[in-house]
């Protein structure tokens, strides 16, 4: 296979990195902190913070042009409603299985544009945020984060998805195990950012649901 040398880059990651130089065809490799890859802006820190920003931009810049160009009638509910979720909420969680926030600074600046959207509906704007959600029948976006996760780990479960559980997780085989019977095991972690992993931040809440929930048949059954 050929490669573009011009285009190969490479990203250290880790705090005890060498930092080693790296050649293809006796030319130096630009020595790059951030990259994206499939939108998903992946940095030498590992953290989503620059993620977290572009899903919030491009977010607020399609509200706007929604708040411009839609006249906001009492009528206009379901129509606000469906453009925010066809158009607007997609940004802030294509993918968060990968690049979920766990600062409270990103969590509030993408709930931030749920809140101004919130807002924008009729009769809703002197209301509390808890309230017009619950008027309007949604989540907020860090519950439908977990709520992902949660079908996530579903799937791959089901076959339902091109990840195979025994990739990222393992069963739990104690025998004093309570519970459903597809536990997954807990595995010791050191730093925080591991922590806050897909694979560590989902094990808690997928082990403490019933099991007639895990044990759902379909996707749409687990979803309810």
């Amino acid at each position: 296979m050929l490669f573009n040398v011009g285009k190969c880059k490479v990203m250290h990651l880790g705090r005890a990195n060498m930092n080693t130089d790296y050649y293809m065809n006796s030319k130096k490799l630009e020595n790059i902190s951030m990259e994206k890859d499939l939108r998903v802006i992946i940095t030498s820190d590992l953290k989503s913070s620059q993620q977290c920003s572009q899903s919030y931009a491009k977010a607020s810049r399609i509200l706007g042009m929604i708040k411009r160009t839609i006249s906001h009638k009492s009528t206009d509910r379901p129509v606000l409603l469906q453009l925010y979720k066809s158009l607007v909420r997609p940004h802030l969680e294509y993918c968060t299985a990968a690049w979920c926030p766990h600062y409270k600074k990103d969590k509030k600046l993408l709930e931030k544009v749920q809140r101004r959207f919130t807002r924008m509906i009729p009769g809703l704007k002197g209301v509390s945020y808890e309230s017009r959600l619950k008027r309007l029948k949604l989540w907020t976006l860090e519950d439908r984060r977990v709520r992902a996760d949660l079908i996530e780990v579903f799937k791959m479960f089901r076959g339902l998805s091109v990840v195979d559980i025994d990739t990222f997780f393992e069963l739990d085989q104690s025998s004093r195990t309570r519970g459903h019977i597809l536990k997954l095991k807990k595995s010791r972690v050191v730093t925080d950012l591991r922590q806050h992993f897909f694979t560590e931040r989902v094990i808690n809440i997928w082990n403490h649901l019933e099991s007639s929930v895990v044990e759902a048949k379909t996707i749409n059954t687990f979803k309810s």
